[in-house]
């Protein structure tokens, strides 16, 4: 446990000299620029309350569980720290902000969180999540609200809120066709955002993280930040990442898995950061094997590889989204 204690301390350390002897900066980017007023972001800004947003519920209601006690599984499959593993500690923060919250509506009116990040992309506006979190807005599906709130705490919008486009919702066509379990592998991600009320275009306003695919499962210091639901601020955790091999075959695959403590309901779609030249880079999310794990402690992402590149691809290009497909007869 020492030994593990160290190494966390350690990586935290190392990354904050990398950044800080970088020169870097986690603000808008040097060319941010404003088209002018955003209705459709000052409807939603007005809308999304401090009581709307601190009564939202989770999106991901297997993810952890409340009070520190596992969520039932899919299956008797092991998806939990080992005996003896030594699990780094979570902490209460008021964010970065290219980290934030989703916001929306559901069917029935109830408000909905999870969590996400903001991802370079030549349009300035590009949100990564989990693909469960928004598998139900993909297409012509009614927003319903749906919004994101970026370095949202404490009942504060310092970045504004950022509606997602109509038809802006990305989420891989194999996840819709092998569902949340069978397509474990491709729980992941992207929302194309508007301008907020300001007219900001939000990689402008608050910069962003970079994209990486295909660099394996083994990834030292990572950062990883969630939005627990009904907290006041997000978490942040040091750990580092392992490859893990599905022993269920209810949801099969090799996934990223790390342990980080008191990752609850509302963190599915956070990021796992890495240092990277100019800021921060993602290697995953919260999300994939039990919709990202099913204890607090141990957290898994789909991995990301030519799929993830090929939705980016897909989102960045502005084609159809995918969607369900319709039923045969």
């Amino acid at each position: 446990m020492e030994l593990g204690t160290r190494f966390v301390r350690h990586a935290a350390g190392c990354a904050a000299a990398l950044l800080l002897s970088a020169g870097l900066t986690t603000t808008a980017s040097a060319d941010s620029t404003t088209a002018g007023h955003n209705p459709v972001a000052a409807r939603l800004d007005a809308y999304w309350t401090p009581a709307r947003m601190a009564a939202a519920l989770p999106a991901d209601a297997r993810k952890g569980a409340q009070g520190g006690t596992a969520a039932p599984a899919v299956s008797p499959a092991v998806d939990g720290p080992r005996p003896g593993e030594y699990i780094p500690p979570s902490r209460s923060f008021d964010g970065i902000p290219q980290a934030g919250s989703f916001f929306w509506t559901d069917a029935s009116g109830t408000g909905r969180t999870c969590s996400g990040s903001v991802v370079r992309s030549p349009g300035h506006d590009l949100v990564l999540s989990a693909g469960h979190c928004l598998k139900g807005y993909a297409g012509t599906s009614p927003k319903r609200h749906l919004a994101f709130v970026p370095q949202y705490h404490d009942s504060l919008k310092p970045f504004g809120v950022f509606p997602v486009r109509t038809d802006g919702v990305y989420v891989p066509q194999q996840y819709y066709d092998l569902g949340v379990h069978a397509g474990a592998e491709y729980d992941f991600a992207f929302a194309v955002t508007e301008p907020n009320e300001d007219g900001t275009a939000i990689q402008d306003a608050v910069g962003g993280v970079r994209l990486l695919t295909g660099t394996g499962y083994r990834h030292a210091p990572v950062r990883m930040i969630g939005y627990p639901a009904g907290a006041e601020k997000p978490l942040e955790c040091w750990s580092w990442t392992t490859r893990w091999d599905s022993d269920d075959a209810a949801e099969p695959g090799t996934f990223p898995r790390i342990a980080c403590d008191a990752f609850v309901d509302g963190t599915s779609g956070g990021p796992m950061l890495v240092p990277w030249p100019g800021g921060w880079a993602v290697v995953g999310v919260i999300g994939g094997y039990h919709t990202g794990g099913n204890t607090p402690q141990i957290s898994y992402s789909a991995y990301f590889g030519a799929a993830t590149q090929a939705l980016y691809g897909a989102a960045v290009s502005g084609a159809t989204p995918a969607g369900p497909r319709l039923a045969a007869g």
